[in-house]
Order: structure tokens, then sequence, then C-alpha cells
């Protein structure tokens, strides 16, 4: 009896002892964290950030799973970027994808030269230094080029379609982006060229915008182009709401202008971009360098007419410019 109990003691110091042995464990593997930088504000891009997240998941990244994402937005302020890109990299971020204008790129170009940046860039990436060459980007950045900043003279040729013989055009340019001495530039010669006055209105702070509407009523502008820039993006209820008052045919730079009461739009679908984008960070997030990804150049451009817009503001559309439509809302 006495060895039985000897026994079951022993037996059950070992069991004790045995659970008490460290159990070999796969080694974690770390979530990848994502930087999105973007120029514009979370409110006005949540459809473009669902369009970005549904690219991830086609790619078997799931955010609050295996990826997280730290998201930086500096509401049209661009001088916030620098900062905002610095504090992403200091995070040590796996890739920055930096949308929602040109001076995200830029900044986040200017914050490292070590973590992968996937852009979106509506001028040239090469001249801006972003790139090396478009099938070739050599360095740690690649994305889509939208080529949007460069349309100005067509949307000038399709206002003019939409308001013919109109004296004067006032021209919305934002001084404090980058490629707005080339869009007012392409604006005033592409005007000069078909022989039509323009008025440029310069705004880069809200209380600029208001002053600018001031200057286009005062000089009495019977249709207004808005330049493509995130800062107009995120004010873009209150511009559409303006035109509407003053009853101008305008024409502004993608879909969800045309959406909000704008009667013209020519772009691009950036809910498309935006899923591109996503594609590019799943595929570095995967082991794909920025240099092996050609930059992606977007070539098709829509038309989106508001016709329920137009025929409230009186405004007149022609047979040859509702043929040219993509898209039109009723």
């Amino acid at each position: 009896m006495h060895f039985d109990r000897l026994k079951r003691r022993e037996f059950i110091t070992l069991l004790v002892g045995a659970t008490a042995w460290p159990v070999a464990t796969p080694a974690q593997i770390p979530t990848p964290v994502i930087g999105f930088l973007s120029a514009r504000s979370p409110e006005e891009s949540a459809h473009l950030v669902e369009a970005y997240r549904r690219a991830l998941q086609e790619g078997g990244f799931i955010e609050g799973q295996n990826v997280a994402i730290e998201f930086r937005w500096a509401h049209g302020d661009y001088s916030r970027l620098s900062a905002l890109a610095a504090d992403l990299v200091s995070r040590n971020v796996a890739v920055i994808s930096a949308v929602g204008g040109d001076p995200s790129a830029l900044a986040a170009k200017a914050a490292t030269a070590a973590i992968p940046i996937v852009f979106n860039f509506g001028a040239d990436p090469v001249r801006a230094g972003l790139i090396a060459s478009f099938n070739f980007p050599a360095g740690n950045a690649t994305g889509i080029n939208t080529a949007v900043n460069m349309m100005e003279p067509k949307r000038l040729a399709l206002l003019r379609e939409l308001a013919p013989g109109v004296p004067l055009i006032g021209a919305l340019i934002n001084p404090s982006f980058a490629p707005a001495v080339r869009q007012a530039r392409d604006i005033e010669e592409a005007a000069r060229a078909i022989g039509q006055r323009v008025v440029l209105a310069k705004a880069s702070t809200n209380e600029e915008l208001e002053a600018a509407f001031a200057l286009l009523v005062q000089h009495g502008v019977g249709a207004l182009l808005v330049a493509a820039d995130p800062f107009f993006d995120i004010r873009r209820d209150r511009i559409v709401a303006f035109a509407a008052e003053r009853r101008l045919p305008a024409i502004y730079q993608f879909r969800e202008f045309a959406v909000a009461g704008g009667v013209l739009s020519y772009g691009q679908s950036f809910v498309e971009i935006y899923r591109q984008n996503g594609l590019y960070a799943v595929n570095i997030l995967k082991g794909a360098k920025p240099s092996d990804l050609p930059v992606q150049q977007v070539d098709k451009f829509e038309l989106i007419i508001n016709v329920k817009a137009a025929k409230a503001q009186g405004i007149a559309i022609s047979d040859n410019l509702l043929s040219l439509a993509d898209e039109i809302i009723e």
C-alpha cells in the first residue's frame, strides 16, 4: 500500500512538472502596418478608402486581422503633409500609400528613400523627381499616374461646348497646389488659342475661397472651370452650391462633383484609382519592390453630365455634348 502511494505521488509530481515545461509555439509574425497619407479629409474620402480596403481584401489582407492601417489626413492644408509623412516614417510602416493629390506623394518622397511608396499622381512623376521612368521607377516609389492635373484645356473646351459664346469664363485655382502654375498656364494658353477671355480666381483657404467667389461675381463671369485640386475636392459641396446659386455652367474634375449637383465633370474614376493603389500596396506587402512595379498610366477619362442639375439651373445642354457623355444623371 505504501509503495502504491509512493508511486502515485511520483507520478503526480512528474505530471505537474510536465505541465510546467515550455510548449513550443510557432514564432509570431508581426502585423504589417500601412501608412495612408492623404491631402484630403476622411469624411469626403470614405468611399475611396472603402475601395482601397476592398483591394487589400482581394489580396488577402484584412484590416484588424493581418494588416493595420495608420491614417494621416491633411484636410487640404498641404503644409501639414511633411510632418504627417515624417510621423509615418518614424513608425516604420511597411509601405506608404500617398493619395489625395500630388502633395502627398512629394511629402512622402521627401520623408524617406527607404520605405516603399505607392502614389496617385496627377502631374508628370518623372519631371517631379519621384521616379526615373514609368517602366523602371528605380527608386522606392511607384504607383498610378492619373494626368488629371494636365486636363484643364480639355475641360475648357467642354465648358465652351456647354456655354458657347460666354464672354468671360472664370477659373478657380489653388496657388498652394504645386501643379497650379502649369494649370494656370494651360488654361490661359488654351483660352487664347480659341479667343476666349478668362479670369483666374485663386484660393487656398476657406476665406480665400469666399473672396474668389466674390471676385468671380464682380467680374460677371458666365461660366466656371474648377481646376483639379484636392482642396477643391474637399469643398465640392460649397463650390457646387455657388455655381448653382449664380446659375453658372461649370465643369469639375471627377464624378463626385456631378453627383453633388455639378453640371459637368471630366476625369477618371477615383474609386478605381484608389483600388489600384491598394493592389500595388498588396504586391509590396507580399515582397515586391517598387522598382519592379511599372507606374500605371490611367488613360480612360469619363464625361459625366447631370441633366437634372442643368434643368434646375436653366442650362441647356447640346445634343452633341449629350452624345459624348459616358454617364448621364437624370
